[in-house]
Formats: structure tokens, C-alpha cells, sequence
């Protein structure tokens, strides 16, 4: 992190005021597992509180002594998950992903070594993620450091207020302002959401 921080101070002076300001980085990290995936799909358009209770639920529902596993999650039936809070889309969601994992189709240990790319390209395969979605299991489980989402409402909002731009960045500019950033840009995009008062993470 030391590497990181030294490189995006020494390279951005909009960014080296804010680390100043904001200290030492401290992401919260999550296992890549699929528990970590199933969770962010619950979360999706929810405050946290509500979330976190539906997403408690579900896990203690797939047993409270282990872990969230696809096989666990498949042996709920779908109006069980309705009963816990889980509406009928995300319901659809998590079991789409559950079956996925099952039959080999997304394979947690292997998406460890793939490339960026590679992983965006087999998650969204799945109903309910997106790219963003997948964006963030980069980030915050797979702890990779250079990526940018150009889609988060967050970083549009700090980059507008940071920069001084007229108006929120679309992704060339938004690449443009981060160039200088490789190949920290996760780190930086840290920064950028603790510049509104955010804890950032999936």
C-alpha cells in the first residue's frame, strides 16, 4: 500500500491533498467466495440496515454453523428465500448463481488467477450482475488494484467535486483523470468515496 500511496501523491496533486486528508487506507475486504457474491446481490438497491438483516437471514437459513455455499442455498426452496425477505427477482438471482457454481459454470478458486477481464466476462454470464456488480467483487474481494468503475454514481460525484468539472464525468474523461493513476486506480477510487463520507465496500 506504501508503493501505492507514494506513486498516486506523487502523481496526482488532487489526489495527494485528499490522502493527506483522509489518511491511511484502510479497504475492508471480503472472501471471494460465493457467500460474498450472494450478498451482494441482496444488497442491490437497499440501505444497508435492511440489507445486512435480509442477508443474516438467508445465511442463517443455509446453516449457522458454516458457511453460505451454492449446495446450502439449493437446498432452499425459492418461497423459503420469499419468506426471509428475499424478493422473487433476487430470489431468482442468487439461485442462478448457486446453479452456476454448482455445474462448474463460475468457479471461485479459478476466477483467484483469471484476468480482470476474464472474470467480468464469466460473472455477468449471470442473471442480476452486472458489470459494476462485478467491479466491486474485484475491488473489495479479489483485492485488485487498478480498477476503475466508470459507471459508480460515487466516483462520477467525487471526481465532479475534486476536479472542479462543470458537470459529472463520462468514462473517456473519467480515463482521462485517472491515467495517471495506473495501476493503483482501486486505490484511488477509495479515496474518491471517502471524499463523500463513504465506506466503500460490496
Amino acid at each position: 500500500m506504501k508503493k501505492a500511496l507514494a506513486h498516486l501523491t506523487s502523481a496526482d496533486p488532487v489526489l495527494a491533498r485528499l490522502i493527506e486528508r483522509v489518511g491511511a487506507c484502510r479497504i475492508r475486504y471480503l472472501q471471494p467466495v460465493f457467500g460474498t457474491l450472494a450478498r451482494s446481490i441482496v444488497f442491490q438497491q437497499l440501505n444497508g440496515r435492511a440489507a445486512s438483516t435480509i442477508f443474516e437471514r438467508l445465511r442463517s437459513a443455509c446453516g449457522p454453523d458454516g458457511p453460505m455455499t451454492a449446495a446450502t442455498v439449493l437446498k432452499l426452496r425459492p418461497a423459503r428465500m420469499r419468506s426471509l425477505g428475499v424478493s422473487p427477482q433476487k430470489t431468482a438471482y442468487i439461485r442462478d448463481l448457486a446453479r452456476k457454481t454448482r455445474d462448474g459454470e463460475v468457479d471461485f478458486d479459478g476466477l483467484r488467477a483469471a484476468p480482470d477481464s476474464e472474470v467480468i466476462e464469466r460473472l455477468v454470464q449471470v442473471k442480476g450482475i452486472g458489470v459494476w456488480t462485478v467491479q466491486m467483487f474485484l475491488i473489495f474481494a479479489l483485492r485488485r488494484p487498478d480498477v476503475l468503475p466508470t459507471a459508480d454514481y460515487g466516483i462520477r460525484v467525487a471526481m465532479k467535486q475534486q476536479y472542479g468539472l462543470p458537470e459529472l464525468p463520462k468514462p473517456p474523461e473519467m480515463e482521462r483523470l485517472a491515467a495517471p493513476w495506473l495501476p493503483y486506480r482501486s486505490v484511488a477510487c477509495w479515496y474518491l468515496w471517502r471524499s463523500l463520507d463513504n465506506q466503500p465496500g460490496l
